[in-house]
């Protein structure tokens, strides 16, 4: 029995013909046009193709299940995925401006009516897509997203350059707007990836306020302190979290309250799995911490 498929990756699928789609009309749209830009378009478009089915295969490796060599499954794939896709921004962005920078020193004539419709046909090609995309949770889906945005952004450039170069005969204007662009795809590219390292070094995940976190284990009735926590993110919507529990409490019952009401706090922080070691006195690793901070 096939596991249906989700609502990302129909939108990933989506996209990933539409994108193909257009990528051709662009290259086709640039010979006709003259147009640098749109060539240059055309390969984000394609590396936009290349972000998607990234994307998609991370989504469909990550169900599969555990196994004894890889106990927590294919979690990590979508970071990794996420973490090539923003080097491939930051790759798209580096041609960009070398491409702006030939277009100032070797301006050429071009079909502005060409150029222009071709743009507007791109534009709502990447607004479909990036309706589609937009709201998912995954870090992967939403680094995909911001490729489609940063196109989306290319292609409102290449229509403003296509009505001023029609008005004005300035061809200048189009490698400004590619540098703007690409300015902008570095600010959002540079995001995603201090996100993704962050996750693949096991930092604590940044919109989790790790003293809350412990803060609420403490005031679980029955725990005198908590020590040795470690929390870190094994995707976008998982977070770990080990610790131990300081506890006086001497019965097994009470011991399993206890850790049922601290994993139920937990989950408002999407820590899905969590080890808890309790301990009826301090451990020696927490004495010498106390020690440390005297």
């Amino acid at each position: 029995m096939h596991e249906e498929p989700s609502r990302d990756e129909r939108s990933l699928r989506t996209g990933i013909i539409v994108t193909f789609l257009f990528f051709a009309v662009e290259v086709l749209g640039s010979w006709l046009s003259g147009s640098l830009s749109l060539l240059s378009d055309a390969g984000h478009m394609f590396i936009d193709a290349f972000a998607l089915i990234l994307s998609l295969g991370a989504l469909t490796i990550a169900r599969r299940l555990p196994t004894k060599e890889r106990t927590f499954g294919f979690h990590r794939v979508e970071i990794f995925a996420a973490f090539i896709n923003g080097l491939a921004l930051l790759a798209v962005c580096g041609g960009i401006i070398y491409l702006a920078v030939l277009r100032f020193s070797q301006p050429r004539p071009i079909d502005s009516t060409m150029m222009l419709l071709i743009a507007l046909i791109g534009l709502g090609a990447n607004l479909f897509i990036a309706i589609r995309l937009r709201g998912s949770h995954d870090v992967n889906v939403r680094s995909a997203f911001l490729h489609v945005m940063g196109d989306a952004l290319s292609s409102v450039a290449v229509i403003a350059a296509a009505i001023w170069i029609a008005l004005t005969g300035q061809t200048i204007v189009d490698p400004i707007l590619s540098c703007v662009i690409a300015g902008v795809i570095i600010i959002t590219s540079l995001s995603m990836l201090r996100e993704t390292v962050g996750i693949l070094l096991q930092f604590t995940p940044g919109d989790v306020d790790f003293d809350a976190v412990v803060r609420d284990m403490e005031s679980v009735p029955g725990v005198s302190g908590v020590h040795n926590v470690h929390l870190w993110s094994l995707c976008s919507d998982i977070n770990i979290l080990d610790a131990h529990v300081y506890s006086c409490e001497g019965d097994t019952a009470a011991i399993e309250k206890i850790k049922r009401e601290i994993k139920r706090r937990l989950e408002q922080y999407r820590i899905r799995h969590s080890t808890l070691e309790f301990e009826c006195e301090e451990c020696k690793d927490c004495r010498v911490v106390r020690n440390l901070d005297k």
